[in-house]
């Protein structure tokens, strides 16, 4: 496949060169990121054990998915190139390696997909109560789920198909629809609709107070935009002629992203709790399973003597 930015590494040794110059940075960056991939696998392999199946948690399963396969792939992919980098030898074929790329943008992808539909789902849930009380379909986040893991789909066998072909041109253009589609349409919604959510908190009653999972969302919201997204927009302004990041830093944010969402949750978990020794499975039942009647007692009591009931 003809699409040189989605390497997470430095190109392999050339072969028949006598000397190997190994560079430390790029070692170094590989041996940070692989740490850092090998904690976000057990964090994200803990949250899809102990994390319940249901409609609420559809979301965040999925995402915990897309993040574990993301940090899976770069672990494979970074481990081949510095295995290659110190060994001076070409382990597995080129095509293997070009074969992990489009598996990583697909599980990059699915993973801002997924954050998007989740934000819009919490500031609706926030901005019209009463529909999302009364008319909301009980299965409607696992049917997202589905047609994004479908969009994620096609868009990866479209820009694949169209890379073998052998046609640059095609290649080329199909690259930069799948960036241009997750910097002007994804990106833009998940940060329109979490500023919202923010605003509403900001703006409502002293007794309106956000649940954990609002807090939940926008911190994953947050550091998506400051970790992950700069691989999207990078790699869209490289394709266009211009180079600003090099690629293993891109990818060593993006880890970063993927591996502390587990820890958000953790955290978030514990707030309001310093005395608390609970474990993960805790921390995720005070985040995805928090009573409604705790957090907004009083919206309830109004809104019922307001509107008839559903």
């Amino acid at each position: 496949m003809e699409v040189t930015t989605v390497s997470p590494s430095p190109a392999s040794p050339t072969e028949g060169d006598d000397l190997c110059d190994i560079d430390v940075t790029d070692a170094a960056i590989d041996s940070v990121t692989l740490l850092i991939c090998l904690c976000g696998l057990a964090g994200n392999g803990a949250v899809l054990c102990l994390l319940q199946r249901t409609p609420t948690t559809s979301y965040i399963i999925n995402l915990a998915f897309a993040n574990f396969s993301f940090l899976h792939f770069v672990v494979l992919s970074t481990l081949l190139y510095l295995l290659e980098e110190l060994s001076c030898y070409t382990i597995v074929p080129l095509v293997f390696m070009r074969a992990l790329f489009p598996l990583l943008f697909f599980s990059y992808n699915l993973g801002l997909y997924l954050l998007t539909a989740i934000s819009i789902d919490r500031c609706t849930s926030i901005v019209c109560p009463l529909w999302y009380r009364c008319r909301h379909p009980q299965h409607l986040s696992w049917v997202v789920c589905a047609l994004l893991w479908a969009l994620s789909i096609a868009v990866i066998v479209t820009m694949t198909a169209l890379c073998l072909s052998r046609e640059h041109d095609h290649c080329q253009v199909s690259v930069i629809a799948m960036y241009s589609l997750n910097l002007f349409l994804f990106a833009p919604a998940m940060l329109i609709s979490s500023t919202i959510l923010l605003i509403k908190f900001k703006c409502g009653s002293q007794q309106q107070r956000p649940k954990r999972l609002d807090i939940v969302i926008f911190l994953i919201v947050l550091s998506f935009l400051l970790f992950a997204l700069p691989l999207s927009l990078s790699n869209f302004l490289q394709q266009l002629g211009y180079t600003i990041v090099p690629s293993q830093v891109l990818f060593l944010l993006a880890c970063i992203h993927s591996s502390t969402n587990p820890i958000i949750y953790l955290l978030v978990g514990r707030f309001r709790r310093p005395c608390s020794m609970g474990s993960l499975r805790l921390s995720l039942q005070r985040v995805f399973e928090e009573p409604e009647e705790n957090t907004a007692q009083s919206d309830d009591l109004a809104m019922d003597t307001a509107f008839p009931t559903c």
